[in-house]
């Protein structure tokens, strides 16, 4: 299910830490993954016909859309002109942590979106550390939110 862009905030802030929880499982197995992806050769086929290279996600990728589509926090809007997020995918310094959780979540969905249209994108962005990054800050937004107050 991909969420739409009116009301996806009052959907992703109504999530508790245990609709979360899935996705925050998958950081211990991030954390020791050092392989996201590979390219496949393209081949000839004996009729001819000719397969291209291809990219091969690991089955993290998998099951991280997978909790991506099912939760859900893929949205829909134009994350194709969103300066905004591509300024903060690019900038290795980032904070996350000064970021709403929607906001976040749109930075995955632009990711994820991308990856469509340039085939690799996401097994980058798990390589270099990317996707980790954000779903690290997602939980410290919700464990933060999520203390007691005093």
């Amino acid at each position: 299910m991909i969420l739409n862009d009116e009301n996806h905030r009052e959907i992703i802030e109504s999530y508790s830490e245990q609709d979360w929880k899935p996705l925050f499982d998958l950081i211990p197995e991030i954390e020791k993954t050092s392989n996201f992806g590979e390219i496949v050769e393209g081949e000839r086929g004996t009729t001819g016909i000719i397969q291209m290279p291809y990219y091969k996600e690991s089955s993290i990728i998998t099951l991280f859309l997978k909790i991506a589509y099912e939760l859900p926090f893929i949205i829909s809007f134009d994350w194709g002109s969103w300066d905004e997020g591509r300024n903060i995918a690019q900038n290795e310094d980032f904070d996350f942590d000064t970021i709403d959780i929607p906001t976040k979540c749109k930075l995955i969905t632009a990711i994820v979106r991308n990856d469509r249209f340039c085939e690799g994108t996401l097994i980058s962005a798990f390589n270099s550390g990317l996707i980790l990054k954000i779903i690290r800050s997602i939980r410290n937004s919700i464990k933060r939110d999520n203390k007691p107050q005093r």
